[in-house]
C-alpha cells in the first residue's frame, strides 16, 4: 500500500529577518527532492488549517486567541523565536494540520509521513523554540478519537528534549513519551517524559543506534501502544549547527529504520514529521531529511 505523504507549499512561505536561524526552504527542498527520486506529485495530499476549536479544546484558550491575534506580548513572540504575521499564523495552523491529517492517515494506511512537524517546545499556554502549537500532542488526541486508539506512544529523536510534549502528556496515562536527546541542550529546564536519556556531546553512531534499541525494549516493558508518533529530528547529525553530536547520515538512516521496524513488528500504524534539522545548507539537510523517506520505504 503507498505511503501518503503530507505536504502544503505554505511550510516554506515565511518572511525571515536575514541570517534567521530557522532554516525555512527545507519543506519544500524535501518535497523537490522526493519528485527527483521519483515520487508523482499527485502522492502529496494537502492539509487545511486548523479549526482553532480543536486548539482550544486542548490549549489554554487565552493563549491562542492572543497568539492568533497578534495580541501575544513581545516577550512571549521572543520566546517562540518568530517575530508575529498573519502568514506564520496560517503556515502554523496549516503544519499542525498537515501532522493531524498525516496521524488519520496512518490509521488509514498503516503508515504516513509529514513534510514539517514536531513542534514539541510548545506547551498548553506558551510557544517557545520555534514552536507556537504542539502539533505531536494534537496527534496523539486526533488517533484516540478512533474507537481502535487507546495508547499512543511518542517517540521523540530530535536533539533538543520534548519539554512541552512531556508537560502536556504528564497526566495522560495512555499517552507514552520517549525522548532520547542531548543532554546539554535546548531546553536548559528539561519536563519529565515518560523515559528520558540524555546523550554526551560528541556521542556517536554505536553508542546512539545501542541507546535508542534499549529504549524502545524499555518502552515495549512498560507501554503496549495501538499507535506510534514519530518525530524524526535531524538536528542529531554531526554537521547540525545546533545539534552537538556527531550521528552520520547513514546513522540517522538506521536509526528511521529501527522506529519503522518496531512499528512493523508490533502491527500498528505509524505517522512520522521530519522535526528539526538546522544546517545552512539546506541541500545537505535536506539530504539528511531524505533518510527518514528511504527509511519508509517511501524512495530506495
Amino acid at each position: 500500500m503507498t505511503t501518503p505523504l503530507v505536504f502544503h507549499p505554505i511550510y516554506s512561505q515565511l518572511d525571515l529577518p536575514e541570517r534567521h536561524r530557522f532554516p525555512i526552504e527545507k519543506y519544500v527542498g524535501i518535497r523537490d527532492e522526493l519528485i527527483n527520486r521519483g515520487v508523482e506529485a499527485s502522492r502529496f495530499v494537502t492539509p487545511s488549517p486548523v479549526d482553532l476549536s480543536f486548539l482550544t479544546a486542548y490549549y489554554d484558550a487565552n493563549y491562542v486567541d492572543a497568539l492568533i491575534t497578534g495580541a501575544l506580548d513581545k516577550k512571549a513572540m521572543r520566546r517562540i523565536g518568530f517575530p508575529w504575521s498573519q502568514q506564520l499564523i496560517e503556515r502554523t495552523r496549516t503544519a499542525v494540520a498537515g501532522t493531524c491529517l498525516t496521524a488519520k492517515l496512518a490509521l488509514e494506511h498503516g503508515k504516513a509521513l509529514n513534510l514539517t512537524g514536531g513542534y514539541h517546545h510548545a506547551f498548553a499556554d506558551f510557544g517557545s523554540g520555534f514552536c507556537l502549537f504542539n502539533d505531536l500532542y494534537l496527534a496523539a488526541k486526533t488517533m484516540q478519537q478512533t474507537p481502535y486508539v487507546e495508547n499512543v506512544l511518542i517517540v521523540d529523536l530530535d536533539v533538543h528534549q520534548g519539554d512541552g510534549t512531556a508537560k502536556l502528556a504528564e497526566n495522560d496515562r495512555d499517552i507514552f513519551t520517549l525522548s532520547i536527546h542531548g543532554e546539554k541542550n535546548f531546553p536548559h529546564r528539561k519536563q519529565r517524559s515518560d523515559i528520558d536519556i540524555g546523550l554526551d556531546k560528541g556521542t556517536e553512531d554505536d553508542e546512539y543506534l545501542t541507546t535508542l534499541e534499549q529504549a524502545l525494549t524499555m518502552v515495549m516493558r512498560q507501554f503496549q501502544p495501538d499507535a506510534i508518533i514519530y518525530d524524526a529530528g535531524v538536528d542529531v547529525h554531526v554537521n547540525d549547527d545546533l545539534g552537538h553530536l556527531h550521528i552520520s547520515t547513514q546513522g540517522v538512516y538506521e536509526r528511521d529504520t529501527q522506529v519503522f521496524a518496531l512499528a512493523e513488528r508490533l502491527g500498528v500504524p505509524i505517522a512520522a514529521v521530519i522535526g528539526g534539522g538546522y544546517q545552512r545548507d539546506i541541500a545537505a539537510l535536506v539530504d539528511v531529511h531524505i533518510q527518514l523517506y528511504r527509511a519508509a520505504g517511501v524512495i530506495d
